[in-house]
């Protein structure tokens, strides 16, 4: 077995205080880290809204909420990696800043730590080759929202080590998760067979075989998804969903991921989905 107590999580946006809530809820220590002080305290603010809800549902008491929010330090700097045991990184969904990032995190942290990265599509063997610890380099991939998704992806690069995938597949269980370990491969599983669905019910949307929210209801009623895939699209973000459907696209050269022209529109003109207040659909500002 292995003995895991405190971790690092780069970015404190939806995913990043996602993943932090969900390992200080579990019993770690957690230092948050992002490049402003502002998205530190929104990240803080986001973990603290998670427990109140807990709270408010009667699943924790206030004095438990207290217990969790002070196991996690969120910080602009990378004072407190000195001794954390994995660093799960979850920033943009771009090769070069991940990379960048990785090689900041092999300077600073010790050799022991575990570098992981939240990316839901990209090489997890290129991250790895930008440290010298390519061994101790994997994939461990949330789902959004991280707090409520059972499953974790959990993917080794060509050089990460089986005591790098067995901790991490511990460290995914500790957190109540279902890690299943698949291959390094764009999209890895279940962006594989999910982005096909999402792309192809765009084209529908373009094509007026059905308005966005019987779609929705058709996917939910008629094939048991339990979200549609524009109610899923809002969620993760549509800028998201380009980003891991162009990777596909240029890695498999597949018609199937080539991103219809209406998600970069929608892109472009800033509708995001829930986190711009509009993507497929509309959504009231929370005061």
């Amino acid at each position: 077995m292995v003995w895991l107590s405190k971790i690092g999580v780069i970015g404190a946006g939806a995913m990043g205080h996602g993943i932090a809530e969900v390992l200080a809820f579990s019993g770690f220590k957690v230092v948050m880290k992002d490049i402003e002080d502002r998205f530190v305290q929104a990240g803080m603010k986001g973990i603290d809204g998670i427990l109140q809800d807990r709270v408010a549902k009667g699943k924790m008491t206030p004095e438990q909420k207290k217990q969790v929010m002070d196991r996690v330090t969120g910080i602009t700097t990378y004072d407190g990696f000195d001794d954390v045991d994995v660093v799960i990184e979850a920033v943009l969904e771009v090769i070069d800043v991940k990379k960048k990032v990785f090689k900041e995190l092999d300077q600073v942290c010790p050799q022991k730590t575990i570098l992981a990265t939240n990316t839901s599509s990209l090489s997890i063997s290129e991250m790895g080759a930008a440290t010298k610890r390519p061994r101790k380099v994997i994939g461990m991939h949330f789902f959004n929202p991280a707090p409520a998704m059972k499953l974790v992806e959990v993917v080794p690069g060509m050089d990460t080590s089986q005591d790098t995938v067995d901790a991490i597949v511990e460290l995914a269980e500790k957190c109540k998760k279902i890690p299943v370990v698949v291959k390094e491969s764009p999209g890895f599983l279940v962006n594989r067979l999910l982005m096909p669905v999402l792309l192809e019910a765009v084209r529908a949307l373009d094509e007026g075989i059905a308005p966005a929210r019987d779609i929705d209801l058709a996917m939910k009623a008629g094939a048991g998804f339990p979200m549609g895939p524009f109610e899923l699209a809002d969620m993760v973000g549509v800028d998201i969903c380009l980003e891991v459907a162009e990777t596909m696209h240029q890695q498999f050269g597949d018609p199937r991921f080539a991103p219809p022209p209406r998600l970069r529109n929608m892109v472009k003109s800033g509708r995001l989905g829930r986190k711009t207040g509009r993507g497929f659909y509309e959504y009231a500002k929370e005061e």
